[in-house]
């Protein structure tokens, strides 16, 4: 059970993870604080490298979680299905827990077995179910397991019910993959518009602001100072390049939100957007 041990929520080796990134993430920026902070353009990359090191494990952490849930509620209609079929051949809702547990139903296996393993310890059906329904952290499955529960509880044709709540959860699914198919092209079309307005940027920094610094303030003789024109420059490129990182965070939550229905599923494409962007920027600008 030690290995079980967990710390604010996650396991162990999580913690010690996200620990040691941390302590690398707060050397990064000590190191860059003291010894880089004079050049501008490489302090602010760092600073910005430091930011997407700390936040990596944790998103990370975040969408493996939100995954697993989405498996577990992906393969609920099927497990239910195959329960139905065991309770209809004249099982026990016990014994047919106990029949389905072995099968194969990825992340939802553990679940079943343990859902089997405490009936036949003797805790109520209620209690079991009422477990696992705070387990998972899925809104429909709850909502199942509350109708399996009354309909146990007041005596009423289990079968029967578990074979509605089975067809009502294949449809939910069925719907949710036409949206996803359907917002499949509002995804494209969020990432045509990143890319779009990171073209702009880059006309931007290209064109624009060299015209911008010759019209600078004016050093002794009428000459422009260069100083200031560096300057200036600079500003435009690190506005520029922080408007892309927000642009991209937001369009890649807004992506995920669309495609799967769920803010956290657009962290990975906050990420890519946000290093593409920045990489591109800094590559070409």
């Amino acid at each position: 059970m030690a290995s079980k041990k967990t710390y604010f929520g996650l396991s162990k080796k999580m913690f010690l993870l996200i620990l040691l990134n941390s302590s690398v993430v707060g050397c990064l920026f000590l190191i860059n604080y003291f010894v880089l902070r004079e050049i501008p353009n490489i302090f602010s990359t760092i600073n910005i490298l430091a930011i997407f090191i700390l936040l990596f494990p944790i998103i990370i952490i975040k969408y493996i979680e939100y995954r697993k849930w989405k498996d577990i509620e992906d393969l609920f209609p099927v497990f239910l299905r195959d329960f139905v079929e065991t309770i209809r051949s004249g099982m026990t809702l016990p014994a047919s827990l106990k029949s389905v547990s072995s099968n194969d139903y990825k992340s939802l296996t553990p679940y079943v077995k343990k859902m089997s393993a405490q009936l036949t310890w003797g805790i109520p059906v209620e209690t079991v179910l009422a477990r696992f329904s705070q387990e998972v952290k899925s809104k429909l499955i709850k909502r199942i397991i509350s109708s399996v529960s009354e309909s146990h509880r007041f005596g009423g044709n289990l079968a029967d019910t578990l074979e509605a709540l089975s067809t009502t959860a294949v449809e939910v699914e069925r719907l949710r993959e036409e949206r996803r198919l359907y917002m499949h092209s509002q995804m494209i079309t969020g990432y045509i518009v990143f890319f779009v307005f990171l073209a702009v940027m880059i006309g931007l920094e290209k064109f624009l602001v060299p015209s911008i610094s010759e019209v600078s303030p004016l050093g002794l003789g009428g000459a422009p100072t260069v100083p200031s024109q560096k300057n200036l420059a600079d500003e435009y490129k690190e506005i520029f390049r922080n408007l892309i990182l927000i642009q991209g965070l937001f369009a890649g939550l807004s992506v995920g939100k669309m495609a799967e229905g769920a803010i956290v599923a657009g962290l990975k494409h906050s990420m890519f957007m946000m290093f593409a962007g920045a990489l591109i920027f800094t590559l070409v600008a």
